[in-house]
């Protein structure tokens, strides 16, 4: 999708005579209303614009701003009715629904199917714009899996807050598309709040003339309590005049605040992709559990004010902002943030946490923005010290199980929920088929972590096309749940086989309660696979420590192996940034690195400069420096 240049300060009331003058009578409009970053069309007619999309194309093409359509609230069968129609329908299909969601505050309900992906083909080519004509209601298909308890929990408040959702979507609406108060003038700027020159807390502010939008609002879960939270202090005004955050991805180190924000008084729209929601939710509700820092009220404010957008589409978010995510290759939904600022004088993409390389779950990192000035990118990976190549690094991690497990040992592998745990279950469970690793091995997963890999499966359109073409060909599952065993904080592993459990840097969660079980057995092992931070017990016994510090006051000297096998991260190394950097085209005027200790943005910015000859700098926290 490519921003153009148009002219923003048209009124509203020219942009719905030019809807109502492209739609002829047989699309059955009964409303036009401002609903979030959207024009919502009310219709009784939908199947009449479903399938003449055409005519919805040219519209968009002339008014430039991004239009829904909704079902009139007079066309929608109740629930029940809803129900007994689609099971009808489905009924001589042999086609099972494991269950049906509403949502009333926009008209479309999810059907969950677990039957093979040819019959919902068929069911979207045959009867799709039946059930939508006979049930008053647009509708989706989704493949069933088991339904984590993270969704469970989501449809529940989205159900029990309709009222106040269909009136918040409505006052949204009206702020991003109201006139601009400086119409002939445009300046920005970014305030750095967290996140650089440091790993943790990502957050910082652009401010223009007519908007503050958050990027990121993380939280440190390795620092000492004043490094924490992002510089909400150094700000100089209140959360109420945050206008949108925008995240891009799930981990707590980029959505951690989130919860603060609304128990802070925050009351705006929160911009993500849709599996971002659930997953950072779920990480929420961990959160939660373990350190009671923030209520459950303050977890259900995120769920109500989320606002998913797809990939690859032009959105306004404010008077003279319009955003478009691009996949960032990092987790399941992460993006990169592209903002277009002004009309036309500026244009910003965040690149969030990026991976530039290949995985087996998800396509490399989108590169081909159409207009870039500003380009803001990590530095986790920032020094030369380049880890294995990722072809080379499976056959090593595989020995390195076996190794263990022939000599009667547990091998503990201390991962993220989200991201890296999912890379690894697929590829383990996919060498435990071929045989390369002892088939017959248990996995013993942290149940957040099995949570989290339900919601892969469930949003597998995120996925590469690989993995895609796998589920929907053989409609099986990408993960041999077989062979996975979910453990919690009372199970105790004391017989051969691979734990995977959070946290990945050995800062507290169940990765601590199993080291206290491995660690005096020296048939035991701990594999380290992810980035571990400075000043965490992950980097500690990395080192070579041996003789380490629990909890603050328990002290264990290890006697179990320790391997360090780097290659599958989810972050970018030096080269691939250097790459990535030189792709844009055309030329970035400036690179601003953030996400990394400072050693490494130092080097990487540096080499930025003086490899391709781009002006670049790395900030720390908290500073401020201008766009234009």
């Amino acid at each position: 999708m490519e921003f153009t240049n148009f002219d923003n300060e048209q009124s509203s009331q020219n942009i719905m005579a030019t809807i109502l003058k492209s739609l002829p009578k047989e699309s059955g409009l009964t409303k036009i209303e401002y609903e979030g970053p959207s024009i919502a069309l009310y219709s009784k007619n939908p199947r009449f614009l479903i399938e003449n999309s055409h005519i919805l194309s040219n519209m968009v093409s002339t008014i430039r701003k991004r239009v829904i359509i909704r079902t009139d609230e007079s066309i929608r069968k109740s629930r029940n009715d809803s129900i007994r129609i689609i099971e009808n329908r489905l009924l001589p299909l042999n086609v099972k629904s494991t269950g049906i969601v509403f949502d009333d505050a926009i008209g479309e309900l999810t059907i969950y199917i677990s039957d093979s992906f040819e019959l919902k083909n068929q069911i979207e080519n045959d009867i799709l714009l039946d059930l939508v004509s006979e049930t008053g209601w647009k509708i989706k298909l989704r493949k069933a899996t088991v339904k984590p308890p993270t969704l469970q929990f989501i449809d529940k408040v989205l159900d029990n807050s309709t009222d106040y959702r269909i009136k918040f979507y409505k006052e949204v609406g009206d702020k991003v598309f109201r006139p601009k108060l400086s119409p002939n003038s445009c300046e920005a700027s970014i305030v750095t709040l967290g996140g650089f020159g440091e790993i943790g807390r990502s957050c910082f502010l652009l401010v223009t003339k007519e908007s503050k939008i958050l990027l990121d609002c993380g939280i440190n879960t390795h620092e000492k309590a004043i490094n924490y939270f992002p510089r909400f202090d150094m700000t100089g005004f209140t959360v109420d005049e945050i206008d949108a955050v925008i995240i891009t991805h799930a981990h707590i180190d980029h959505t951690g605040f989130l919860p603060f924000l609304f128990k802070y008084g925050y009351r705006g729209p929160v911009y993500c992709t849709e599996p971002t929601l659930p997953l950072m939710i779920l990480l929420f509700l961990d959160y939660h559990k373990n350190h009671e820092i923030y209520c459950e009220e303050d977890i259900t404010n995120v769920i109500i004010h989320t606002m998913p957008l797809s990939i690859g589409v032009v959105t306004d978010i404010s008077p003279d902002v319009k955003l478009v995510l691009y996949n960032a290759g990092h987790i399941l939904g992460s993006t990169s943030i592209h903002l277009h600022i002004g009309n036309g004088n500026h244009n910003l993409v965040y690149t969030g946490d990026l991976k530039f390389g290949k995985t087996n779950l998800l396509e490399n990192a989108s590169w081909n923005f159409p207009r870039v000035e500003t380009l803001i990118i990590e530095g986790t990976f920032g020094s030369k010290d380049l880890p294995h190549k990722r072809e080379e690094t499976d056959p090593i991690l595989v020995e390195s199980i076996n190794q263990t497990l022939r000599d009667g040992g547990r091998v503990l592998i201390p991962v993220p929920t989200i991201g890296l745990s999912q890379e690894l279950i697929y590829t383990l469970t996919k060498y435990q088929k071929i045989g390369s690793l002892e088939p017959s091995a248990e996995i013993f997963v942290d149940k957040s972590i099995l949570e989290a890999t339900y919601i892969h499966e469930l949003y597998y359109e995120y996925l590469s096309k690989e993995v895609k073409t796998k589920i929907l060909s053989e409609n099986s599952s990408i993960f041999n749940y077989k062979n996975l065993k979910a453990i919690n904080s009372k199970s105790k592993v004391d017989k051969p086989g691979i734990i995977l459990v959070p946290s990945s840097m050995l800062m507290g969660g169940l990765s601590v309660k199993f080291l206290k079980q491995i660690h005096n057995d020296p048939l035991s092992k701990i594999i380290l696979i992810s980035n571990q931070a400075t000043g965490t017990l992950g980097k500690e016994i990395q080192t070579g420590v041996t003789e380490v510090i629990i909890n603050g006051q328990q002290k264990l000297k290890l006697k179990c192996k320790v391997d360090s096998i780097h290659g599958f991260s989810n972050h970018s190394d030096y080269n691939q940034l250097l790459a990535y950097i030189s792709r844009l085209k055309p030329k970035l005027k400036r690179v601003i690195i953030n996400h990394g200790e400072k050693p490494r943005v130092q080097n990487l910015a540096s080499s930025v400069n003086k490899i391709l000859n781009i002006q670049c700098q790395y900030l720390l926290v908290p500073e401020a420096t201008k766009l234009l």
